[in-house]
């Protein structure tokens, strides 16, 4: 399979039928389709995607094999409009530059397809990738547009169970500031001006002398917004590397959203959803 990299900006597509002269238009969508094309390693689809001076485009011999995250996907609820997972750690919600295919809603896709090829799949919300817990899929875009248009009017509940390192003075208490992100994606607290108030409560369910486990409701949905509160108060998540946790004994970030309860837009009547701990959680407390 032979690297080509790309010498100037141009659609996928036209750059394809440029470098491959023997390819038809119709041939080449035919690659796409079958995720026979990749771009700095990662499949792309598109024909109509946009390639940069530099990227690297290779056409494989063989369709790729995506790899399932697990035998079947966690879910917790589904009716004709929704589709509710328990999203396991390390895995990102939707696609980015570097990942298409290994994401929660690919398998989501995938699950809804198998019933109906011509199903879709929408993003409510997300939760960081090496965050695990409750995510919730649209199954069209009405719906999708509902949710979303009432989500932080209509949400009553957002719980996340995480273990910190050390022990908090105060057992119980809430964490407010104002969120910002810099040019290198993290987020830290400012000024009112520069940026969005987040307010997080907590409580100490367990403790020992390395480890305390937290029982939060976050009132604001702000992005690595329980992550910052907790570093900044000298309690950084387990696992947590990107805000300074050098601790990974279980290999993976100690936060799981285990309870989602919120007006449902279509009724107008309460609906909640819920997820047990993790099981590493406890063991971290018990160590």
């Amino acid at each position: 399979m032979k690297e080509h990299i790309v010498k100037e900006e141009m659609i996928l597509i036209d750059y394809l039928r440029k470098e491959f002269t023997k390819l038809s238009k119709n041939n080449i969508k035919s690659l796409l389709s079958k995720e026979m094309v990749t771009v700095n390693n990662s499949v792309q689809t598109r024909y109509d995607y946009l390639v940069k001076k530099g990227d690297k485009i290779v056409i494989r011999e063989t369709k790729i094999k995506v790899k399932r995250y697990q035998k079947d996907i966690n879910i917790l609820y589904e009716d004709d409009d929704l589709l509710v997972i328990n999203k396991p750690a390390g895995l990102l919600t939707i696609a980015t530059n570097k990942e298409k295919e290994f994401t929660l809603y690919h398998f989501a896709s995938n699950y809804i397809k198998e019933k109906n090829k011509n199903n879709k799949i929408f993003i409510i919300h997300r939760l960081d990738k090496e965050t695990s817990g409750i995510v919730i899929f649209a199954k069209n875009q009405k719906t999708k547009n509902l949710f979303q248009n009432a989500w932080d009017k209509n949400i009553l509940y957002r719980g996340y169970y995480a273990v910190v390192e050390g022990t908090l003075k105060q057992k119980e208490g809430t964490i407010k500031s104002y969120l910002g992100e810099n040019s290198a994606f993290m987020v830290y607290s400012t000024t009112k001006e520069n940026g969005k108030l987040a307010i997080t409560d907590y409580k100490v369910l367990k403790e020992n002398k390395k480890y305390s486990l937290l029982d939060i409701n976050i009132k604001t949905g702000r992005k690595n917004q329980i992550r910052v509160h907790m570093m900044e108060n000298g309690n950084v998540i387990v696992g947590d590397k990107k805000y300074g946790s050098n601790i990974n004994t279980i290999n993976r970030m100690a936060l799981h959203a285990y309870k989602l309860e919120l007006i449902d837009p279509r009724t107008n009547k309460k609906i909640s959803f819920k997820t047990s701990m993790p099981t590493i959680f406890n063991k971290l407390i018990k160590m």
